[in-house]
């Protein structure tokens, strides 16, 4: 798998995506099932662009040309962590990058279970 990153520019002040790198790392949130004989392989890490989110289809367009077979739309993102409040523009965003991405690219709506550790 190489997978492509894309997070909340509002959380960029909060966390530097320690939680996003260690769920990859541990096989665990949504890597949990990839075979452990596959690579997972990181050619990217970027944000949306800033609310709400309209520079996310460019971004992982990019990220695709990087090399990514995978857009993963960090914890953040969907579920709020680590500021407690998930986008408001998530639903649309995840729609706009899935109709401007062409097929066989898989997207992963969250990386990592756990809210990120204080820091």
């Amino acid at each position: 798998m190489k997978v492509g990153i894309i997070r909340c520019m509002q959380t960029e002040d909060y966390c530097p995506g320690t939680a996003d790198f260690k769920a990859i790392r541990e096989r665990k949130g949504v890597f949990g099932d990839v075979p452990e004989e596959e690579s997972i392989e990181v050619v990217g890490f970027c944000n949306c662009g800033g609310c709400p989110g309209k520079k996310a289809a460019f971004r992982a367009k990019k990220l695709i040309d990087a090399g990514a077979d995978t857009i993963a739309f960090v914890s953040c993102i969907h579920k709020g962590t680590p500021i407690g409040f998930a986008c408001l523009f998530a639903k649309k965003m995840l729609e706009v990058v899935s109709q401007n991405i062409e097929d066989g690219i898989k997207i992963l709506t969250y990386t990592h279970d756990a809210p990120a550790p204080n820091r």
